[in-house]
């Protein structure tokens, strides 16, 4: 399996570090996790779960390191200024890690956008934001309420990146598109730390489902029993169910 370390210099973030596997099929950009780093896909089983699809040729995945040490998880910002952090990473993704996926590919592509925990927020919000980039989401054991996270005022920059808010007042031409382009995957699980009381996934990923709903846009809730925790072996198998119907 081919399997490619590259530093993008990016202007909004500085060096940020991605991980490309495979030669042929599907781009797949999988998010970490938790501050988490591009080699956890890798490290954490994800990779060997899907290595079947990577040889055949069917996807191609790609892997960044996580941003929120510099955006969400600053504790000393008010919730606005996270998100306007967060920002800097949305243009690293759209206008330096795209670009490298497309000319990897040889031209133009559908990127398939993944993650669990954090990066099912992530997987979600890019999809739903710029479905002309990443028309389909697998999103495995998120929370998709970043109020939660913080404290202070929200503004323009909060509410447009917090898919609880935004996707309850889609309407018009815009909410039409997007019912015709994009597609969501919503996978949580009912055992450990998926609860309020923890990562607060389950009722998170029950919310969004029933958001989505409401606005008929094309999803899956898929949610797993109570054995089901929130935790990387669970995600493997996860993932392995999932990508193949994508790809």
């Amino acid at each position: 399996m081919r399997r490619q370390a590259v530093v993008l210099h990016s202007v909004p973030i500085g060096d940020a570090r991605l991980i490309a596997y495979g030669h042929w099929g599907r781009p797949v950009l999988a998010f970490a996790s938790d501050s988490g780093r591009a080699e956890d896909f890798e490290d954490n089983g994800l990779l060997g779960a899907v290595a079947g699809l990577i040889d055949e040729g069917r996807v191609k995945i790609y892997c960044i390191d996580s941003f929120e040490a510099g955006s969400w998880r600053r504790a000393d910002l008010p919730l606005e200024l996270r998100a306007q952090e967060h920002g800097r990473f949305e243009d690293f993704v759209v206008n330096d890690v795209v670009p490298f996926i497309y000319a990897d590919c040889g031209g133009l592509q559908d990127i398939l956008v993944t993650g669990c925990s954090f990066g099912a927020f992530h997987a979600a919000n890019f999809a739903l934001r710029r479905a002309e980039l990443f028309p389909r989401a697998i999103c495995m054991s998120g929370a998709y309420d970043m109020s939660k996270l913080g404290w202070g005022e929200r503004g323009d920059s909060f509410y447009f990146n917090n898919p609880i808010d935004y996707v309850a007042n889609l309407e018009g031409d815009h909410l039409d598109w997007l019912r015709s382009r994009v597609h969501l995957t919503l996978v949580v699980g009912q055992g450990p730390w998926e609860d309020e009381s923890a990562s607060g996934a389950l009722p998170s990923t029950l919310h969004l489902a029933s958001l989505l709903a409401a606005k008929a846009i094309p999803h899956e809730l898929d949610v797993w029993g109570h054995d089901a925790a929130h935790d990387w072996p669970w995600w493997q198998r996860q993932l392995a169910l999932h990508l193949p119907r994508h790809c």
